[in-house]
């Protein structure tokens, strides 16, 4: 809870010489978040009630969410410190990745791992997803689009009129505006971690490798970085916390993990248990800070049994999820 977190964030200042911002975006099973725009205000409270200080030492959980929403967080708490520094207990993927390449040094704990920045486009005019539900859509990996077409050169496939087969042959699967978007958002998250990269790496060869690897030649969205590929590959600034650091920050992980229940999948039968309704609240994300409290992202609501009608006339059992809250809210 938030009270004994506060006193591991406290420990946190004294050795690192810094405010410590602590953000988590939970992945339980089910019932996971990400990082979106609409936590970008409530890390302005955070920061304003902090004032500008000389370093602030930001601890992140996530597994990603909206790249612009994550540059648009490093930049800010950069607005507000001399030097970022960031602390991964265990995972920063995809987004979270891109917020660490704007921090001078990164601490990472030996089962701390980062991720590649290859993003997925998700929409509308995505392809359907085949089953019941008609707005499922499939998100549509950019690197996957270029696979596409490195898997073809590789067989051969040099000629212009090849390759334009080859698109319009994509087309048809893939709405030609999605197939846009993946080329915008190719060149956009080049440039955005480039330019947090090139705010503490002064040599543009390194940047450019560390780019290569996160935007495409880590092969898949899934791979993870540990801490030793980390500095001796990609030659990121990394430190390790020494035994008393380490049991710290160990410490304040098992803290939100066990608050958000990310070991639990989220299970709405479970939930209910033998009862035909129950309320319930759950904490899915948090934004912490000694000066600042926390804020947490919540859902809230009632989950009901209900009969529903069949096909053959009868009436099967499902449950039913009257959510009347979700959002990020602060707490007194």
């Amino acid at each position: 809870m938030y009270e004994q977190r506060k006193d591991l964030y406290r420990q946190i200042e004294d050795f690192t010489k810094s405010k410590v911002i602590c953000f988590v975006t939970g992945d339980r099973q089910n019932l996971g978040i990400q990082i979106a725009q609409d936590v970008v205000d409530h890390f302005v409270h955070h920061l304003d009630t902090i004032g500008v200080t000389d370093k602030i030492c930001l601890v992140i959980y996530s597994r990603g969410g909206d790249l612009l929403a994550g540059w648009n967080i490093v930049n800010l708490v950069r607005q507000f410190c001399d030097e970022l520094n960031v602390i991964i207990p265990t995972k920063a993927h995809s987004t979270a990745t891109l917020i660490a390449l704007g921090a001078s040094s990164l601490m990472m704990t030996k089962q701390a791992t980062l991720g590649p920045i290859d993003p997925s486009i998700n929409g509308p005019l995505n392809p359907a997803v085949p089953g019941p539900n008609p707005l499922s859509r499939v998100p549509v990996s950019v690197e996957s689009v270029t696979g596409y077409f490195d898997f073809a050169k590789s067989l051969g496939v040099k000629s212009e009129s090849e390759t334009m087969q080859l698109i319009i042959s994509l087309s048809h699967q893939v709405n030609p505006l999605v197939l846009g978007n993946v080329y915008r958002s190719r060149t956009q998250i080049r440039m955005l971690g480039k330019r947090l990269l090139s705010s503490h790496i002064k040599d543009d060869g390194k940047v450019e490798h560390i780019l290569d690897f996160l935007c495409s030649d880590s092969g898949s969205h899934d791979y993870t970085i540990n801490r030793r590929e980390a500095a001796n590959e990609l030659g990121l600034q990394i430190e390790k916390p020494t035994a008393p650091q380490y049991k710290i920050i160990k410490s304040l992980h098992d803290d939100y993990a066990s608050e958000l229940q990310l070991l639990s999948p989220y299970d709405p039968n479970l939930v209910l248990g033998q009862n035909q309704e129950v309320d319930y609240s759950f904490t899915r994300g948090l934004l912490e800070s000694v000066e600042g409290g926390s804020t947490k992202f919540s859902s809230r609501g009632k989950l009901q049994r209900v009969q529903i009608p069949t096909h053959s006339g009868g009436r099967q059992e499902a449950t039913e999820d009257r959510r009347n809250f979700e959002a990020w809210h602060h707490e007194d």
